[in-house]
């Protein structure tokens, strides 16, 4: 079993690329006049390679049951959540209008890309991964359906058209290839691997620097509802959740693990673009991201390491 300090040792370099990239866009290395370009390049062809490499001639996925079950469990898992935060949030005595729809949007709408991507790669290789971004289809469904309605209160058209993405694309590619057993020429491969690289890193940095300017007014970046509310519950409910699935669902390994993995996670970084853009409150969501990440630098491995002691007995 690994240990809590194993796990922490896991953790912090991932920390640290995030911190790295926030320092990159204060010394002007990352500029803003930048970001669009290089969040392209991440969304649009390093992610997507990494899905797609993670996916091809990965034996786990071959299971039929399993590529129904982890996207099912990955929608479930936001709906949830999304409920959750936004009675949680009623409870608090926050209304439409004041943040309630943010804050409902940023708890469940939790980290399930770049941070449990490095885990699970640096803990149980590529074919844990390939479930895990399986699984992570059922969370875009539901973020584009569901998490849009929450937010905006509005129309489900655009979220519908935003499911016709370069990355839902190469995983339903790389899914029909490895279900027919094709095998692609090794120089493709090793192009494809190489762009893959890129996709971990380059994201981490660039969610460090999209906080930078929040971070710039910390005393904007306290209040109790918020900073206190969100990880109570991304770290105190909802992981119970995945946790109790992990441990009694008759689900595969792998996907077990998934759930172990993403029961720990902090609010995503996602939300707070989305709130910019579907008419959000972006300080509600900054405030849920930094509590919940600065909380998850110590709860991350604890949960992690109770959650592979207890779920797999």
């Amino acid at each position: 079993m690994t240990s809590y300090l194993d796990l922490l040792a896991i953790i912090l370099p991932i920390f640290s690329l995030f911190a790295i990239g926030l320092g990159a866009r204060r010394l002007g290395w990352m500029s803003t006049e930048a970001e669009p370009s290089y969040l392209k390049l991440v969304i649009n062809l390093f992610y997507p390679c990494l899905v797609f490499r993670s996916v091809l001639d990965n034996p786990a996925l071959r299971n039929p049951s399993l590529l129904l079950s982890a996207p099912a469990l990955g929608f479930t898992s936001i709906v949830l959540g999304l409920l959750v935060g936004y009675l949680a949030g009623r409870a608090l005595g926050m209304t439409v209008g004041t943040g309630l729809r943010t804050f409902s949007f940023s708890v469940g709408v939790y980290n399930y890309g770049y941070i449990p991507i490095a885990l699970i790669d640096a803990l149980w290789g590529r074919q844990t991964l390939g479930v895990l971004l399986v699984f992570n289809t059922g969370i875009e469904l539901a973020l584009w359906t569901v998490g849009i309605l929450t937010l905006s209160g509005l129309s489900l058209k655009e979220g519908w058209r935003r499911l016709a993405n370069p990355v839902v694309c190469s995983l339903v590619a790389g899914v029909a290839l490895n279900m027919l057993g094709v095998t692609l020429p090794a120089v493709l491969l090793n192009v494809i691997s190489l762009l893959a690289a890129c996709a971990i890193p380059l994201g981490l940095m660039s969610a460090g620097a999209a906080l930078e300017p929040y971070v710039r007014r910390p005393a904007d970046l306290f209040e109790p509802r918020v900073s206190f509310g969100g990880p109570l519950l991304r770290y105190g409910l909802i992981p119970i959740g995945f946790l109790v699935c992990a441990k009694w669902l008759p689900v595969t390994g792998e996907l077990r693990r998934v759930l172990i993995v993403q029961a720990a996670m902090p609010a995503g970084m996602f939300p707070l673009v989305l709130a910019r853009h579907y008419g959000g409150q972006p300080l509600v969501a900054a405030r849920n991201i930094i509590a919940t990440t600065l909380v998850g630098i110590v709860l991350i491995p604890l949960w992690l390491h109770f959650g592979l002691s207890w779920a797999w007995h």
